[in-house]
């Protein structure tokens, strides 16, 4: 098969095609031929070395297609069925070997491309919405690189809970997409004081959350936008790590919360795993979320898709085609 292969660590020209022998599934697995993968951001993380892992090593977490071997003691599934996963590295490859109990089995109305381009996003955005924080009709949010994969999900979803969202992007082509997925303002991050811009719309008071998958370029816009006892939600670091936060600032700030999340802390079983992703199948069903499918590469041009998304050239979510 053909696989994206990484030896070491460092920019996207380190991502090579190779031809790798076709894995076979051990007990309790499954080998899925991929229709779509999914690219996201971790995978940068883990191709520049922010996230150490032992080389070399196939990258990418998140696919789907058609299962077409089952190993001993699989009763989950059937061959041919159309499943997704995300979490389980080896994903840049024609087909992947997984543990059985880390895959969903997608209804009829999910089809591969649509998993591909939701699973990971969308069950970031599942646990974002529903169950880091409690939210109610009429609470203000604010959501950075609100027209990316993750951000034009969790916009339409926290709308979908009556939550009002501010959404901060870098342009106004994004700015009209973020309006049309749920945000009720928008804020030009790049030519407005995004903190200054927050109080205003919410008349000096603050949001209740930030969700920053940013980083270090948005920290500081994202603990000065909260109201007393905020949360800033940080869960990504595309512009890089957040620097140290002392605790005094969150007291001064009007006794902050922090976190930084880790989407497989909330759907470590299989329970949880199932429970999730019924919920994103649930929302796309009733078209309160639709997935963006903003661009698409072939496998061997994962290199270019790299590129692409850390530019912060993309839009909604970017598939590799195997």
């Amino acid at each position: 098969m053909r696989a994206i292969r990484l030896e070491k660590t460092g920019g996207p020209e380190v991502l090579h095609l190779v031809d790798l022998p076709t894995p076979e599934p051990g007990p309790g697995e499954i080998r899925v031929r991929h229709q779509a993968i999914g690219l996201n951001f971790i995978d940068t993380y883990q191709r520049g070395g922010l996230y150490p892992m032992p080389l070399p090593t196939t990258l990418g977490l998140e696919a789907a297609g058609v299962v077409e071997a089952l190993g001993e003691g699989v009763t989950r599934f059937q061959v041919g069925d159309l499943v997704g996963y995300n979490g389980s590295l080896g994903a840049y490859a024609e087909a992947n070997v997984l543990n059985a109990a880390r895959a969903v089995k997608l209804p009829s109305h999910v089809d591969a491309r649509t998993a591909a381009a939701s699973l990971l996003k969308g069950m970031t955005a599942e646990f974002l919405a529903r169950r880091i924080w409690p939210l109610h009709a009429g609470d203000w949010v604010l959501v950075h690189a609100a027209a990316g994969g993750v951000g034009l999900i969790l916009c339409q979803w926290l709308a979908h809970l009556g939550v009002q969202v501010i959404g901060t992007v870098g342009s106004k082509e994004k700015a009209a997409l973020a309006k049309a997925n749920g945000c009720a303002e928008v804020v030009l991050y790049r030519s407005e004081d995004v903190a200054k811009r927050v109080r205003e719309i919410t008349g000096g008071g603050g949001v209740k959350v930030a969700y920053d998958s940013v980083g270090a370029s948005t920290a500081d816009a994202s603990l000065n936008s909260l109201q007393p006892r905020g949360l800033f939600v940080s869960f990504g670091n595309a512009s890089g790590p957040v620097p140290a936060i002392e605790p005094l600032r969150l007291s001064r700030g009007g006794s902050l919360f922090l976190t930084r999340p880790t989407l497989y802390n909330y759907i470590g079983t299989t329970a949880e795993l199932d429970e999730s992703a019924a919920a994103l199948f649930e929302v796309i069903g009733k078209g309160a979320v639709k997935i963006a499918i903003g661009q698409e590469f072939p496998l061997e041009a994962a290199a270019e898709a790299h590129r692409s998304l850390e530019g912060r050239a993309t839009t909604g979510s970017t598939l590799l085609i195997p």
